[in-house]
């Protein structure tokens, strides 16, 4: 699915999104848009391959930027949507201040819609391919304190599975990519395992191939859904004793 495709990766300038970008010119794709904020941060991007990648200025959050972006690559076959924010550490309650938990949910849930919306009639023009929509088993393993970001990515996954369904008649693919903790900037300061970008993004582009609906990558990912499968309310239980 991705030999000969071109995509379209937000939040590509580092981490996971050079990841994306790196394993789909891996696999022969024919051209990738490797969007970010600021087209300054993706020259090590852009250097992996310089006539395949092209830089796209996008802030996902903006509703106008995300419709150009797709009048503009009108040849896109897959959407991955990667870029995220982890903005706010604490409770809800204890944080009277609202501004980070809207600009996670900004980003990390009306930017994947806002894409979506854009994409998916250019996706339909290109014969169906399909989305990947990075995520967190925290969407599933609530855990306060990181509550809002956990709320975000909650909101995203439920958005993920409706559009797995809407687009079904179109034949686009949407696909749930769901790891857990990745070896980038955003998990510098937590101490416990991580896993590579390399095989997140390896991993979900399989996934995708593959026709799956979800996946969960990495093996504390999966043992987080399989621990809420049989026993969620003791998962519930070891979550809140994260509280800061």
């Amino acid at each position: 699915m991705i030999e000969g495709a071109r995509l379209f990766i937000t939040g590509a300038n580092r981490g996971l999104g050079r990841a994306f970008v790196q394993e789909a010119l891996a696999r022969g794709a024919a051209r990738v848009y490797a969007a970010a904020r600021d087209p300054a941060s993706l020259d090590a991007t852009l250097a992996l391959d310089p006539t395949r990648v092209h830089p796209v200025r996008l802030d996902v959050t903006q509703v106008d930027a995300c419709r150009a972006a797709a009048r503009d690559c009108g040849d896109v076959d897959v959407l991955v949507n990667n870029a995220g924010v982890l903005a706010n550490y604490g409770g809800f309650v204890t944080r009277p201040d609202q501004a980070g938990i809207r600009h996670e949910m900004d980003v990390n849930y009306y930017g994947v819609l806002n894409l979506c919306q854009a994409f998916a009639p250019v996706l339909a023009r290109n014969g169906g391919g399909g989305i990947v929509n990075v995520l967190s088993i925290l969407a599933i393993a609530a855990t306060p304190v990181v509550g809002s970001y956990c709320a975000s990515k909650f909101a995203a996954l439920a958005l993920t599975r409706c559009l797995a369904a809407e687009l079904a008649g179109q034949g686009t693919r949407v696909l749930a990519a769901i790891p857990a903790t990745i070896d980038t900037d955003m998990a510098a300061g937590y101490p416990g395992p991580k896993d590579a970008p390399d095989f997140v993004a390896k991993t979900a582009l399989e996934a995708l191939a593959a026709g799956r609906a979800e996946v969960h990558i990495g093996p504390l990912s999966n043992e987080v859904y399989a621990q809420f499968r049989t026993d969620p309310e003791g998962l519930a239980r070891e979550r809140a004793l994260m509280l800061p």
